[in-house]
């Protein structure tokens, strides 16, 4: 006789951001799949799942920070194992997308690999995409599977609604985040700004006039990813130049490679917020850095994603 059918969740965890993963579980309630990844002598990667994964909805964690290749080569090689062991889906739960930088073509000759990761993850069979602030939304079109578009903003603007910071502004660093801006200043009632930047090479920067009221504000500095830190940290020392008594800073996505921390360091910035999407490695801690979970937001999201029921009423109707 044949059995009914039953619905079984499990969720495994890559080597990017194991801490992130095992927090995400926790908060599902749930135990976290057993997945052996090893290398072989050459860098080969090898995983073998440890338990059944067949007829199972599968959620595999990695987020593709550094070491950026190979945390992607491994989530594609754990993609593919499950895949020829029988899941029955396989979701990529990807808190900061590697590549995404590069989404479009500005000079002759250039990739685009936003999209080129795009199709390496579907083509090995992943069937849906659960991601976090893109660094444009317009990637989601590069996919023809479901991808579900978490954003930080909740978590970020509830944190500095409850440092009640008088006489605020919101700035954004370029025009390019000009939108998120505006969210953040629309739910912390705050002003706007707008700091007019030229970048005459790759992560080097120029900020050049402000846009808006800043003289004797509080100035947050809102992006989605801060690298190497030079937008950000040039664009505290204009605000301040510019007459603004304090300054914070927000992003999802602290990448902080190359002199980010020193840069962070020696800057006014009072405060930098991030997110936990990418492991902060112990040598980059800073007393001015704060870290902030968004394992609740992913495993809501994961919940919805297995129950069948919507994400998008995580955030509301305007995106938040």
């Amino acid at each position: 006789m044949m059995k009914p059918a039953s619905k079984r969740i499990m969720v495994f965890s890559g080597r990017s951001n194991p801490i992130l993963g095992n927090e995400i579980v926790d908060a599902l309630g749930i135990d976290p799949g057993k997945v052996k990844i090893s290398q072989f002598s050459d860098g080969e990667i090898y995983v073998k799942f440890l338990e059944s994964v067949r007829g199972a909805d599968v959620f595999l964690i990695q987020t593709l920070s550094t070491p950026v290749n190979k945390n992607i080569m491994e989530l594609l090689i754990m993609a593919d194992a499950l895949k020829r062991a029988s899941a029955k889906r396989v979701s990529a739960v990807i808190p900061h997308y590697g590549y995404s930088r590069q989404d479009k073509k500005t000079t002759s000759r250039e990739p685009i690999t936003a999209k080129l990761i795009a199709d390496l993850l579907q083509n090995t069979g992943i069937d849906r995409v659960v991601t976090m602030d893109l660094h444009a939304g317009q990637i989601q079109g590069f996919f023809d599977i479901p991808v579900d578009h978490l954003t930080a903003l909740p978590i970020l603007v509830n944190y500095f609604s409850k440092k009640k910071l008088k006489n605020l502004v919101v700035v954004s660093p370029d025009v390019g985040r000009v939108k998120l801006a505006k969210k953040f200043s629309d739910k912390l009632d705050s002003g706007l700004a707008i700091l007019h930047k030229t970048r005459p090479d790759h992560n080097v920067v120029e900020v050049g006039q402000v846009v808006g009221e800043v003289k004797g504000k509080i100035a947050l500095l809102v992006d989605d990813m801060i690298d190497t830190a030079g937008t950000i940290t040039e664009g505290a020392k204009t605000l301040i130049r510019e007459g603004a008594t304090e300054i914070y800073a927000s992003a999802t996505h602290g990448v902080l490679s190359g002199p980010a921390i020193e840069r962070i360091e020696e800057s006014p910035i009072k405060e930098l917020v991030l997110t936990n999407t990418i492991p902060l490695a112990p040598e980059k801690k800073l007393d001015k850095l704060t870290i902030l979970s968004i394992a609740p937001l992913f495993s809501q999201a994961i919940n919805n994603v297995y129950e069948d029921e919507s994400v998008s009423t995580l955030f509301g109707d305007d995106g938040f």
